[in-house]
């Protein structure tokens, strides 16, 4: 029983060290795509709290953060 832990823990590691190796140290080549810079992170999140959201009583947008936006119309 106690190889079997030690084999899935050892396989685990071996698992999330490769992942790291391939992905972030770029093991088979290729670049950062440019959509994941702090930059395009901040315009994306300008452009969604600029969206115009025409619609009835505030609602729960996101369930898991209980987040309600106020919805304002234009004109005020």
């Amino acid at each position: 029983m106690a190889r079997l832990i030690v084999a899935s823990i050892a396989a685990t590691a071996f698992g999330f060290i490769m992942d790291h190796i391939v992905s972030t140290n770029k093991l088979f080549g290729g670049t950062t795509p440019r959509t994941m810079s702090k930059e395009w992170q901040d315009e994306t999140e300008k452009m969604k709290n600029a969206w115009p959201r025409t619609a009835g009583p505030p609602v729960v947008l996101n369930p898991l953060t209980r987040q309600n936006f106020i919805i304002n119309s234009r004109d005020s």
